[in-house]
């Protein structure tokens, strides 16, 4: 088990790596700024894709973690 310190920092890696510092700083400020229901949140993002392209995604994802 990481610690919280070591998953704060992945944390913000993986933002900047997507999103940019600047991006990324501007996702960690309105998380913050707002009531914040992560479950909701992840729950709406996903809702327009089948269940096969959720898990495309996450195929995709996992090789790219596990290439790294």
């Amino acid at each position: 088990m990481i610690t919280d310190t070591e998953i704060k920092t992945k944390g913000f890696q993986v933002l900047a790596q997507y999103l940019g510092d600047i991006e990324a700083e501007r996702f960690i400020a309105l998380i913050q700024r707002e009531p914040f229901d992560y479950t909701k949140w992840r729950q709406d993002l996903d809702e327009d894709l089948s269940l096969e392209e959720i898990s495309q995604i996450a195929m995709a994802q996992r090789n790219r973690v596990t290439e790294q």
